[in-house]
C-alpha cells in the first residue's frame, strides 16, 4: 500500500511560508506610510488617497529585476534585487510626474527558503523606505517543478499619483529643448543576460572574483543597486518637460519614447565619461559600440527633457541628492530619432 501523502511531499512546505512571514512582518511594517490603511497579512492592500489633489491620475507599473536575479542567486546576495526592483518601478511612474504611493511584490520559488526571502523583502522594504511609499502586501509563492533550487522570481508593482494637468511627456517637448543626463549607478537592472555571458565565457570570472579594474568583486560591481532619481528630480516636476528612464534599449531605445514625432533628440556623446565596467565589458565581449548603447545605459540613469533656461536648476538639484548631472544635448526638428553626435 502506498504511504499517504502531504503537501510537503508534493514540494510546498507550509511551514517554511509561515516563518518567512513571520520573518518579514517587520520589515513589512516599517514601510508604512500616513495613507496605509490595514494591518499585515490581510487578503488585500488598502490606501488612502492624498488629500488636496484637484484631479488625480493613478499611474501603475510592473516590472522585475531580469537576470540580474541569476547573479544575485549564484553570489548568494540576495537583499539588494528588492531594492533594485522598487528603485526601477519608481523611476517608471516618476518620468510622466508621479509620486509613490504603494508597492506590492511577488516572489516564486522552487523550494522556499525563509532566510531567502527574508532577504529579499529586506531590500524591497529598504527601497520603499528610501522612495517614501508603503508596501502594502505582497505573494510568497512556492511552486517545485516550476523553478529549479536555488531558483527564483520577483516582481514589483507600485502605483502612484499625479496631477492630471501635470503630466509629463513626449506632447511638452519642443525644438530646443535641452537634454539633462542623470548618472546611472552601474548596470542598473538591464543587460545582464549579456553581462553574464562576458564574465563567465570570456573573461572566465565566477562571481566572487575580483572584477578588472574595480577595488570589488563581480558581484560587487554589477550587484550595485539600481539608482532610484525620486529625490533627485521631484524637486523639479513642474519644470522640465519629460523624462526617459533608461532601461532595455538604452537610449536609443529608451529617449525616443520621451519625444515627439516632429522632434530629435541629439546626444552628445562627448559630453560624459563612460564607466569604467561598461568599457571592460565590451572590450572582453568585443561587443560594438552600438550594441553596447543599446543592451546597456552606459553611465546615462535617466534623461531630463526641459527648456534651456531649466538646466542649471535640475543640475543642482540632482548635485544637492547626489546624483551628477550634465548637459547631455539637445533637441531639434526632425521626426522622432535620437542621434548620436
Amino acid at each position: 500500500m502506498s504511504a499517504p501523502l502531504d503537501y510537503r511531499s508534493a514540494g510546498v512546505d507550509i511551514d517554511a511560508a509561515e516563518e518567512s512571514k513571520h520573518r518579514i512582518k517587520s520589515l513589512v511594517e516599517s514601510t508604512f506610510t500616513a495613507g496605509t490603511r490595514g494591518a499585515f497579512g490581510g487578503f488585500g492592500g488598502m490606501f488612502k488617497m492624498p488629500e488636496g489633489m484637484r484631479s488625480p491620475l493613478l499611474v501603475s507599473s510592473a516590472d522585475g529585476v531580469g537576470t540580474k536575479i541569476k547573479l544575485a542567486v549564484d553570489a548568494d546576495v540576495h537583499d539588494t534585487i528588492g531594492h533594485d526592483l522598487v528603485n526601477h518601478c519608481v523611476n517608471d511612474i516618476l518620468v510622466q510626474g508621479a509620486l509613490p504611493l504603494f508597492f506590492l511584490d511577488y516572489v516564486a520559488f522552487g523550494a522556499l527558503v525563509p532566510s531567502v526571502v527574508e532577504a529579499v523583502v529586506r531590500g524591497v522594504a529598504a527601497g520603499c523606505r528610501e522612495n517614501g511609499c508603503a508596501l502594502v502586501g505582497g505573494e510568497t509563492a512556492e511552486m517545485p517543478g516550476v523553478y529549479t533550487p536555488p531558483d527564483y522570481d520577483l516582481a514589483g508593482f507600485v502605483v502612484g499619483c499625479v496631477e492630471e494637468a501635470e503630466v509629463l511627456g513626449a506632447a511638452r517637448v519642443r525644438s530646443g529643448d535641452v537634454l539633462i543626463g542623470l548618472a546611472s549607478n552601474g548596470l542598473h537592472t538591464n543587460g545582464f543576460s549579456l553581462a553574464r555571458r562576458i564574465v563567465s565565457e570570456r573573461m572566465k570570472l565566477g562571481p566572487h572574483d575580483t572584477f578588472p579594474g574595480a577595488k570589488g568583486t563581480v558581484a560587487d560591481v554589477l550587484l550595485r543597486v539600481h539608482r532610484s532619481y525620486l529625490a533627485a528630480l521631484s524637486p523639479v516636476l513642474g519644470t522640465v518637460h519629460a523624462m526617459a528612464h533608461i532601461t532595455g534599449g538604452g537610449l536609443p531605445g529608451n529617449l525616443t519614447r520621451a519625444l515627439p514625432g516632429d522632434v530629435d533628440a541629439v546626444v552628445n556623446t562627448k559630453s560624459w565619461t563612460i564607466p569604467d565596467e561598461f568599457l571592460t565589458l565590451e572590450k572582453a565581449g568585443g561587443v560594438a559600440r552600438k550594441e553596447m548603447l543599446r543592451a546597456f545605459n552606459m553611465g546615462v540613469g535617466m534623461v531630463v527633457l526641459a527648456d534651456a533656461a531649466a538646466a542649471d536648476s535640475v543640475i543642482a538639484h540632482a548635485a544637492v541628492a547626489g546624483v551628477p548631472a550634465w548637459v547631455l544635448g539637445e533637441t531639434r526638428r526632425g521626426t522622432g530619432a535620437v542621434i548620436f553626435a
